[in-house]
């Protein structure tokens, strides 16, 4: 994989270029920032540089046959010193004796990785036909990894370690990763990817290069909605600012079945009903959602809170603050004016209450059937 790949993030490129060119290259890097921002994407195209992928025709691997051999590996992510650590479930059925390690799902690895370096733990919970197992990344990798890793590099440069989502590790794991941290074998270079870093346990964090990546350039998102998925400029414009420098969210607004369509019309509904006093309605709404997953009622009610924000910002008519596609624009142009100061601050605090007690198992017709009720109240300030 080319940097060239990798959407936007230009100034990121340089940065890991330059370590090279330096020959600061650390043993362990760990990659941070926003969702969508293109972690993965930076991570994978700089193992494929380091394992000899050519860059304006240059190699890190000096034998041109060398080099076709290994951009052919890479092609299908399958080079024998590129090692790939991710969460994985433990199927149903499973033998209580058998220790998961990644590898136990490298068809389904492989078959996410050739949609592209974007994408989802749902999008991975889906590969793996998981229902509502917890995916993790247990003791036994870190075994198979000090095995593979204490190996003889097979083609004489490096060996790259990438880890997506470290913070998933168990403790015993984590506790096994920090002492390959420590002692890292020769020519090894760590690529961790992590969501949530804080998780991670300190003496990890001490121990790895932070590379923090930023949100991608709202004219890159747009560049690449077009160029990539053919797209008009003006719809790519609007989706690009929506996406808010998240790739993952641009490439979702442009499916007209993806979930947050589905949130826009319960959105819609909610508010309509609830406006109108119809309580019939809006007990069937409730009862609706509270049959979703509790992970998917949670996305639910912060995509309502991003269109609680927007709404009320649309009232001060200045475009530069706002962040909606064409349909939740056609929406709020009639809808917003019943968002203002005298009642934002009370929805919004509302609506994260039910977020908090969704998460704390809190009874989910009951917590959506108060939202819904509370929201007639609200909506007449």
């Amino acid at each position: 994989m080319q940097f060239n790949e990798v959407i936007g993030q230009q100034e990121a490129v340089k940065r890991l270029l330059k370590l090279v060119e330096e020959q600061r290259v650390p043993h362990a890097l760990m990659f941070t920032g926003p969702v969508g921002s293109g972690k993965m994407a930076l991570a994978m195209a700089f193992a494929s540089y380091l394992l000899g992928e050519r860059l304006d025709g240059v190699s890190l691997v000096q034998s041109p046959a060398m080099v076709q051999n290994a951009e052919a590996m890479l092609r299908k992510w399958q080079h024998p010193d590129l090692h790939f650590s991710y969460p994985v479930i433990r199927p149903k059925g499973t033998s209580s004796d058998h220790k998961m390690v990644s590898d136990d799902f490298f068809k389904e690895w492989h078959e996410l990785l050739a949609g592209g370096p974007y994408f989802t733990m749902d999008q991975w919970m889906t590969c793996m036909d998981a229902e509502n197992q917890q995916a993790l990344i247990y003791e036994a990798e870190s075994d198979a990894l000090n095995h593979k890793l204490n190996m003889k590099s097979s083609q004489g440069g490096y060996k790259v370690s990438l880890i997506w989502l470290p913070e998933r590790m168990n403790l015993t794991s984590a506790n096994k990763l920090l002492k390959l941290l420590e002692e890292p074998p020769m020519q090894t270079v760590f690529l961790l990817v992590s969501e949530e870093p804080e998780l991670l346990l300190e003496t990890i964090r001490s121990r790895v290069q932070r590379f923090d990546v930023r949100r991608i350039n709202t004219d890159d998102i747009a560049r690449a909605l077009v160029e990539r998925r053919g797209i008009g400029e003006d719809d790519a414009r609007r989706i690009s600012r929506a996406a808010a420098g998240n790739w993952l969210k641009a490439t979702e607004l442009l499916d007209a079945g993806s979930e947050n369509k589905q949130f826009f019309d319960l959105f819609v509904i909610l508010m309509r009903k609830a406006y109108g006093r119809d309580i019939r309605e809006l007990k069937r709404w409730a009862e609706a959602v509270a049959a979703f997953g509790r992970e998917k009622q949670r996305r639910m009610l912060a995509y309502f809170l991003q269109m609680v924000r927007e709404n009320f910002m649309y009232n001060f008519q200045q475009e530069d603050i706002r962040y909606m596609t064409r349909e939740e624009e056609d929406f709020a142009s009639n809808f917003a004016r019943f968002i203002n100061e005298r009642n934002v601050v009370e929805i919004a605090e509302m609506l994260q209450r039910t977020m908090r007690d969704i998460a704390q198992n809190a009874n989910a017709k009951i917590q959506f059937f108060n939202l819904a009720t509370d929201m007639i109240i609200y909506l007449r300030r």
